[in-house]
């Protein structure tokens, strides 16, 4: 395993961001760290609600077009950004099997990527399963490359990221490319604002608590005094931006303290700290987004209904 990110630079980089995002205005915090084991076990909870769509949209994509994404990329080398558990890229790596020579998960968490990639590598004998820890953002020139690989970024994440940061990300991914090269991109895309919505804010809570999460996690690690029930989980469809907005809505005045940080943090009754944007697209602008990173869109695939994407780009 490559090794690029390390606790103590997680660790760094929570105190930069909640430091940053707890004294702005108005305040934010980055949605990365809604992820510790119980964030991700959420999550998982969350992809199997009736109200959220998006994980069984893009595998009907998958089971669909992984045949033809293998035959139009003759792909040597999968590297996955974000891989996660893996489940949606084994349709990928059994499509690929004619010509895949090695799979390279990228994911932060180093214990969760070993046990991934170990399950993987023992289901693919033939398979180099090279896993590395690093974060995407910071760390593209540092991944392995190779000839013909196919770059996966599944799952909507793109969407967390705001359009600079998005068309900056994407240009670092081409950087990284060569000439045989693809990328491979999942996106929500725009719909009924009440279905957005309550993809975001089912009705059993589950969301919610995946929301507060994030709470618990920085009361952990910096010895913070958050009551997480005296926030209230929001999603709100942003029109102009064509984005959902999670925010966590103080129910109270208060004061809480965030003793790793030496610092004291005011809300004020009906407060809104935004915790994540997911954006969705429309396919000119993610043409357009990645013409601006100097990629050219290739393919673009949707499920039966229309609800969700798979973008296929390659070096312009």
């Amino acid at each position: 395993m490559d090794q690029y990110l390390t606790a103590d630079d997680l660790a760094k980089t929570l105190r930069q961001d909640v430091r940053e995002g707890l004294t702005g205005t108005p305040k934010t915090l980055p949605p990365k760290w809604f992820y510790d084991e119980r964030g991700s076990a959420l999550f998982e909870d969350i992809t199997r609600l009736d109200e959220y769509y998006p994980t069984r949209r893009e595998r009907e994509i998958l089971v669909t077009r992984a045949t033809e994404i293998a035959r139009v990329t003759g792909a040597e080398t999968l590297l996955e950004l974000g891989a996660g558990s893996g489940e949606k890229t084994r349709l990928l790596l059994a499509a690929l099997s004619p010509t895949l020579r090695s799979y390279v998960p990228v994911d932060v968490s180093g214990d969760f990527l070993t046990e991934a990639a170990g399950q993987i590598a023992a289901d693919h004998p033939g398979l180099a399963v090279r896993p590395v820890v690093a974060d995407y953002e910071q760390h593209l020139h540092l991944l392995p490359g190779g000839d013909r690989r196919l770059i996966a970024f599944l799952g909507g994440t793109i969407g967390n990221m705001p359009p600079a940061t998005r068309v900056g990300f994407l240009g670092g991914v081409r950087a990284t490319m060569g000439e045989h090269d693809a990328l491979l991109i999942g996106a929500d895309l725009v719909k009924d604002t009440g279905r957005l919505v309550r993809a975001y804010d089912d009705a059993d809570g589950v969301t919610a608590e995946f929301n507060r999460n994030v709470l618990h996690v920085i009361n952990r690690e910096l010895d913070a005094g958050f009551v997480p029930g005296a926030f209230e989980h929001v999603a709100y469809w942003n029109t102009a931006e064509e984005w959902i907005e999670m925010r966590l809505r103080s129910t109270r005045d208060q004061a809480v303290r965030v003793g790793g940080l030496d610092l004291e943090v005011a809300f004020a009754a009906g407060e809104e700290m935004r915790t994540e944007i997911s954006a969705k697209f429309r396919p000119e602008r993610m043409e357009a987004e990645l013409d601006a990173a100097g990629l050219k869109l290739a393919e673009f695939w949707t499920d039966d209904a229309g609800d969700f994407s798979l973008s296929l780009a390659r070096p312009a």
